[in-house]
């Protein structure tokens, strides 16, 4: 099998996915080739960083997480597409940290501007900042942007290598290749005489891959159709490899736990009663607390809970209702952001009726179904890691300071991810790991957390409060004027992970409100920044899951100002901006038999909110069951651009709206004496089979760039909610979660 190497044997151009035209700048620094990060031995062949021949057949190089999302499925497809080779013969591999597998679309995404209002300009633009990345080589998985960054690359990736594949059987059989035919993982002769590609792979990685077109949609074998996963046998017969399974020769085990209050050191600690255990070998004073390394996990655990700790005090407000009191404070401050500002708000607007309203969002944990871990192997001269993670340089370079060795002496293993949701695009539960084992040369310590220790130490979506001032007239929105204060996650992760803050306009602390696809004639969105120290993280749909929630709830409350229907009142504001937005919404109205009218005892309520290049509507219709608010049917449509694979597109949907849900009725994260309060899934729940929502899904494709999947189902989840709780009981739930003011049904 191939290895994973730090200095390529050969380099290849993946064609033109990586070709910038027009950057002024030095382009030729994003058009040179890449190192393939592929080591291939004898007999085999690392084709292109993507493909893999061996005497066993081809595997796929997927480089982003497989989370629960599929990605290692449609990735798969795109390269297996263009290769010919059969889908029973598919593998697939997880790419190791490499600047090939960086993530242009993540980067590009990052412009301040409406991703529903993109010109071809601004599609340009964006494309060619996206492949900056390419410099940093920052690999990794999130914002919805696999199928965007991987779409064109694998499928060029399995393209070439099959052109490369006929070439070298063009040579071996003395004919032309344009007279042979590739099928099966074999290419054929016209007498049907036929050579496989593993015996063809020696002889093809000395080629030089020629320029090729990509087979045109009406010839898609793969892409478009709903594919069995790559990944279901293994999960159904419980042989998948997550971090927490990973089990070697001699391995030691251990736990850590750190100051509750986040970020403060530790003052001094007593381990006497933990290390007087049977079974407990070491306890480490790590950066802010200490470790625990033991005989197995569950003794580690026990044996921490019996250190004696006294904790130094954080730096932020130690009691919720005081981090309230700072973000409010926000609202005081010039504003960072002012992304949209459409007429003028501020003018005098005769005959019109005017409303306000508060919203408030709390902080959010990621909760993981699988706690964070790490196992790792230190020696003096190298460093080897096992952990589900979404972001591989960044927890391969980070590791690598932290134990005084380079980048080229870690070698990452990621597994399967038992849920991310962005957690995972963190790094310190594996720089824990190797810090512990460094303190054990030569020995394999594998690190898991408890459910406790993950819950009270995530990097949560932050806090917000959102004031919105609208007016309508001639039941017609004409002003929609909306401030939002709360901490930045974008600035807290960007210096975290590269050492310095982020400046200028904070696009993701307003997105979800300003990038929405509606005509108001006074329409301004600002954004104000609080300055805390709680540590802040990517959560799913990230500002979008906060502002969707707000901007999508005062549209209702503004449809029910004017006496419009709210659907009508959405479309009416639509239809003029944005077409593929405004067949989206038609679609759920159809879907779901919209009339604007509801039966005793029903209630129901429509959302929208564009995110992630990909406009969403849903229908939520909720029931009074025995004076309880039960989620009873769901209707979900999306516009995806183009269609990579309709189940799994459905899938996403479904699982992003009942994260949402989840969040929206039960999640929150509160503080006391500058502690998290919540420490287990009973203080932080979610929805379960028996109150989830008998739900609909229809996926749409536009024929315009691909949008993302994983997120978008998230964001109008929480206000399609709301406001069929409004339409049920009358009144308005402004403040999440719901479980505070409503009886639901748990």
């Amino acid at each position: 099998m191939a290895s994973f190497k730090k200095i390529a044997r050969r380099t290849f151009l993946i064609g033109s996915a990586a070709i910038v035209g027009g950057v002024a700048f030095g382009a030729y620094k994003y058009t040179r080739p890449l190192e393939n990060p592929i080591e291939a031995g004898p007999n085999e062949a690392a084709l292109n960083p993507f493909i893999f021949i061996d005497q066993e057949g081809v595997t796929i190089i997927t480089p982003r997480a497989e989370m629960g999302q599929g990605v290692h499925t449609t990735l798969a497809a795109l390269a297996a597409e263009e290769l010919d080779i059969a889908w029973e013969d598919v593998r697939v591999l997880h790419g190791p940290p490499a600047q090939a597998y960086y993530n242009s679309a993540l980067m590009g995404a990052s412009l301040p501007i409406a991703e529903y209002s993109k010109t071809a300009f601004m599609q340009t633009v964006s494309e060619a900042l996206g492949e900056t990345n390419k410099l940093l080589g920052m690999q990794l998985t999130g914002g919805s942007t696999s199928m965007m960054d991987g779409y064109d690359r694998l499928r060029h990736a399995g393209a070439t290598a099959r052109e490369t594949l006929k070439l070298a059987a063009a040579d071996a059989f003395g004919i032309a290749a344009s007279n042979l035919k590739t099928m099966n993982g074999r290419v054929y002769q016209p007498d049907g005489n036929s050579i496989s590609y593993s015996d063809l792979a020696p002889a093809a990685a000395k080629l030089n891959p020629p320029s090729v077109e990509l087979r045109p949609k009406s010839e898609w074998k793969y892409v478009g159709k709903t594919m069995p996963r790559v990944d279901m046998m293994a999960k159904a017969t419980g042989t998948a490899e997550y971090g927490i399974d990973v089990r070697l020769e001699g391995m030691k085990y251990a736990t850590v736990r750190m100051n509750p209050r986040l970020g403060a050191p530790m003052k001094s600690m007593d381990a006497t009663n933990a290390l007087d255990m049977a079974g407990v070998e070491q306890v480490i004073e790590l950066d802010g607390g200490f470790a625990v390394i033991a005989s197995n996990t569950w003794l580690a655990f026990q044996a921490a809970d019996a250190v004696e700790v006294e904790w130094v005090t954080a730096t932020y407000p130690s009691e919720q209702g005081e981090i309230w009191s700072a973000i409010e404070q926000s609202f005081n401050t010039n504003p960072n952001s002012m992304l949209r500002d459409d007429g003028d708000v501020d003018a005098t607007i005769a005959g019109i009726t005017e409303i306000t309203a508060e919203y408030r969002m709390p902080f959010l944990a990621h909760s993981t179904m699988e706690p964070m871990n790490a196992t790792a192997l230190y020696t003096d001269s190298s460093l080897e890691l096992w952990c589900g993670n979404q972001g591989p340089t960044i927890v391969r370079d980070k590791c690598a300071a932290a134990v005084g060795l380079t980048s080229d002496q870690v070698t990452l293993h990621t597994t399967l991810l038992g849920g991310g949701f962005g957690r995972r695009g963190e790094f310190d539960f594996a720089l824990y790991a190797a810090q512990i084992a460094q303190k054990l040369p030569g020995v394999p310590v594998q690190v898991t957390w408890s459910r406790e220790e993950d819950m009270r130490h995530d990097f949560y979506r932050p806090a917000a409060l959102g004031r919105y001032k609208g007016a309508v007239k001639d039941g017609k929105a004409v002003l929609l004027d909306a401030k939002v204060a709360g901490p930045s996650v974008a600035f807290d992760a960007i210096e975290r992970w590269v050492g310095f803050g982020g400046g200028g306009p904070d696009k993701v602390h307003v997105e979800g409100a300003f990038d929405q696809p509606y005509k108001i004639p006074n329409y301004r969105v600002a954004g104000h920044l609080t300055d805390l120290s709680v540590p802040l993280g990517f959560w799913r749909s990230v500002g979008n899951s906060v502002n969707a929630f707000m901007h999508d709830s005062f549209l209702d409350e503004l449809a029910h100002a004017a006496g419009a229907d709210p659907l009508a009142f959405r479309l009416d504001m639509m239809r003029d901006e944005h077409a593929p937005s405004t067949a989206v919404l038609e679609t759920v109205r159809d879907m779901s038999g919209w009339t604007g009218k509801t039966e005793a005892g029903v209630g129901r309520g429509v959302a929208f909110a564009h995110s992630f290049g990909t406009p969403v509507a849903q229908v939520i219709e909720v029931i009074d069951e025995e004076g309880s608010i039960r989620i009873n049917r769901a209707w979900i449509s999306a516009d995806l651009g183009t269609i990579l694979d309709p189940g799994n597109l459905e899938a996403q949907l479904y699982g992003g709206m009942i994260y949402g849900l989840s969040a929206a009725l039960f999640g929150e994260i509160t503080f006391a004496d500058g502690e998290v309060e919540q420490d287990n899934f009973p203080d932080y729940d979610a929805l379960r089979i028996h109150n989830a929502p008998v739900t609909e899904v229809k996926v749409m494709e536009s024929g315009g760039h691909i949008g993302g999947a994983g997120e978008p189902g998230t964001p109008p989840s929480m206000s399609a909610l709301t406001n069929a709780i409004f339409d049920l009981t009358g009144k308005r739930a402004r403040t999440l979660p719901l479980m505070h003011e409503f009886d639901l049904l748990t």
